[in-house]
């Protein structure tokens, strides 16, 4: 079996990445920023899973760098879209560019790497992608406007191509994630965190770990169960 995570450098990606491996898939694993970690991160899970992982450096935002890294994968069963960040701001304060940055990271990546999956995946007539994404893509969030936007795309997204490949055997779903303990939620200080964290029944931030045991959860899930957003939130939402 062999999958490909984007963003996998860390936090949900690394989790989610690691999970694939002790099932034994075979891995590729792109991050745009911090490649040498990546690279130490595959190194680690091929001594320790004894799986084949390719490190790959790749802006998911641009259509040839994603042409480029389809370029070296000959078969997929799993793709994970998880490449994404977030801006934090008043939205009257946010340029053209810092819009258009969010949404080409978020929400383009997905198509791209979709677009290049399918070529993939329909002539099998198998194959499963899962897109990571949020629960302010259905709840909204404020000073997060184009996150959440970007989100909310991508949910409707999801829904749309499972209807569209749902007849050649291919299942989408997407995983709507509450606050979980990454580093793109580090942003915020403790205070705030606590603050958070007193909305949240569960009482507590996410984990990684947990977002990746329902990726790897889907991705053996029946092939009946598709074009669905599944929300992990600690009650949250």
């Amino acid at each position: 079996m062999k999958a490909l995570v984007t963003g996998a450098s860390r936090g949900i990606g690394l989790a989610v990445s690691e999970a694939l491996a002790r099932e034994g898939y075979d891995l590729y694993l792109t991050c745009d920023r911090t490649f040498d970690v990546l690279k130490d991160i595959s190194e680690n899970l091929m001594k320790t899973y004894a799986v084949s992982v390719t490190p790959v450096e790749t802006d998911m935002s641009k259509e040839d760098e994603v042409e480029a890294l389809f370029a070296g994968i000959d078969s997929l069963d799993l793709l994970i879209n998880n490449a994404g960040i977030s801006y934090i701001g008043l939205l009257q304060d946010m340029t053209l560019n810092e819009w258009r940055r969010i949404i080409n990271v978020n929400l383009d990546s997905a198509f791209l790497t979709s677009r290049a999956a399918l070529n993939l995946m329909i002539p099998n007539r198998s194959g499963r992608i899962i897109n990571i994404s949020s629960i302010w893509g259905e709840r909204g969030a404020s000073m997060e406007v184009a996150y959440s936007a970007s989100k909310g795309g991508l949910n409707a997204f999801t829904k749309a191509l499972a209807k569209e490949v749902a007849p050649t055997g291919i299942q989408v779903n997407a995983i709507a994630c509450g606050v979980i303990d990454t580093e793109m939620n580090r942003c915020f200080s403790t205070e705030e965190l606590a603050s958070i964290i007193e909305e949240i029944p569960a009482d507590r931030l996410g984990l990684p770990s947990e977002v990746a045991a329902l990726a790897v959860s889907l991705a053996s899930a029946p092939s009946y169960l598709t074009g669905q957003v599944i929300t992990i939130d600690g009650g949250f939402a």
